[in-house]
This record gives C-alpha cells, structure tokens and sequence, in this order.
C-alpha cells in the first residue's frame, strides 16, 4: 500500500550529529515539524541542544530515538555517515525516509542502495557552511539561498524527494537534482581543491609573516581552518577526482611559473587577464 505524501508540518524529524551543519538545520526547521529528534555522541552538545530549546529530544543512542521519527537526517563526516548507514536497520524495524548531507556522494548512494526495502534514502548536500564547526556555530540563517543538492537513487520515492524538498524549502535553500557520480567530480573542483590549496598556501607562508597579513590573505587561507577530522574523509572518498583537480591546479601554477622565470610579463598579464575574466564569470 502506498504510503501519504509526505507533510513537514505532522512529521518526526531526527538529525544524527548536531555540529554545525546539524545544529544549523535543527534551527532552521524548528516550530516547522511536528518533532525534533537530534541524536549525537557528545553529551555536552546533546545538554546545549535541549537546555537551548534547538530540538524536542535528544540521546547518543540512536536505537532508543530512530523508531519513533519518519525522517532521519544524517549530518556527519562522510566515514561516520557510512557507519550509520551500516547500522541503520539494527536501530530501528520501522519504515522511514533516511537523507544525508555528505560532502561526497557516490560512497554514500552506493550504501544507501544497500538498505532494507523499508528505507526511503535520497542523498543530499547543501553547499554552505563555515570553517568553525560544533552547534556553538550554529545559525538558523546559515541555508538561507544556499543550492542544496540532492541526488536521488533508482529507488527514491516521490515522498522522499517530496520530503527533501519540504526540508530545503523551510529552511531557506534551493534544491537542485544532480547524479552523485557527477556532484563528485564537480565538488572536487570548487570545495575540495580550494581546501587544499589554502591548506597549501597557510602551509607555505613563513610563520615571521603573521603580523602583516591582511584581508586577502585571510580570505584565500581561511578554508585551512576547517577540521582534518572533517576533510580526511572527503578527500578519501573522492580522492580521484581531487587528483585530476590538484593536477589542472598543478599546470596552472606550472604556467605561472614559467612566465615570471623567463620575465615573460606579456604571457603573464595575459593569463592574469584570463583569470580575471573568468573570475567575473564565476561570480555573474
């Protein structure tokens, strides 16, 4: 029997880990659903979320929440995410919409098409966020205008893509449908390559230095900020497509290079001007 459309206003809603993608997406949705569940091993974090009203319930064991909920939310590190994946049908026996906001996709797809027929999983990732994490970060604000990218499997439902898409939605964000094989590859280019390189360039910069760095340095720098907990599982799970990435940085770099060694200003204002259009491009 088909089961009702999905409505956000009557359903129970458990987020697993409330950091600050989490913690953002409780706020986000809260007096929009009928219940909040969030669920996250630190207990401290489980205090602040419930003293500070951000969820209804809160427990670090999933199992004792998720048969209550008809949506589970899994806002983690990738690694932890196809942890819980794994788990997912020794807590709870009960049918339920399970999404995610993964930074990378196609790992995540390929477990979730694993799931017990129960399960009505979609993957998603909105494309936001801060370098400092925890729900001490957290703002309700932070989807607002925000793409949120979902990328449904053969197997997603009408009520699960009708239910990511309520959830996007309220809180402010625009959804927009990609293939997780083709999110990855496109991510790896405008999220995990500028990680890299700021990383790259914090790395290189002499430490004698800190007292004159202004606004451009700390705007190209500020992603190396970002946890190695987090971005380590990124880069694992996409790892060829962050190495096409850095290797297409590594020839621009190259090009550079080679126009201030031979004092070929003429190939190098053309390559900046290049950048500079390009750059307008990106920002239209």
């Amino acid at each position: 029997m088909p089961q009702p459309d999905f409505n956000l206003a009557e359903s129970k809603i458990a987020i697993i880990g409330l950091g600050l993608m989490g913690g953002s997406l409780a706020l986000g949705l809260r007096g929009k659903c009928a219940a909040l569940y969030g669920i996250d091993p630190h207990l401290p974090t489980l205090e602040t979320a419930l003293s500070q009203h951000i969820v209804d319930y809160a427990d670090s064991d999933p199992a004792s929440l998720l048969p209550e909920v008809d949506l589970v939310i899994l806002s983690a590190p990738v690694p932890a995410i196809l942890t819980l994946l794994e788990k997912l049908p020794t807590f709870t026996q009960n049918p339920c919409i399970i999404m995610d906001m993964g930074s990378t996709k196609k790992l995540i797809v390929e477990s979730m098409s694993r799931l017990p027929k129960r399960f009505d999983p979609i993957g998603g990732h909105p494309i936001c966020g801060k370098e400092k994490l925890s729900l001490a970060n957290a703002e309700r604000t932070l989807y607002y205008a925000a793409p949120f990218l979902l990328t449904p499997l053969e197997r997603t439902s009408p009520r699960a893509l009708s239910a990511a898409n309520q959830i996007i939605e309220a809180v402010g964000a625009k959804a927009k449908i990609l293939e997780a094989v083709e999110h990855d590859r496109i991510l790896a280019s405008t999220s995990h390559l500028p990680f890299l390189i700021s990383s790259a360039l914090a790395l290189a910069t002499p430490q004698d230095v800190s007292s004159f760095i202004g606004p451009g340095f700390k705007s190209t720098s500020r992603l190396a900020g970002t946890s190695s907990s987090m971005m380590l599982g990124v880069l694992q799970s996409n790892r060829e497509n962050v190495l096409n990435a850095l290797h297409g940085m590594q020839n621009q770099l190259a090009d550079l290079e080679s126009a201030l060694d031979s004092s070929d200003f003429l190939k190098l204002e053309s390559v900046l001007n290049e950048a500079q259009k390009k750059y307008q491009d990106f920002s239209v």
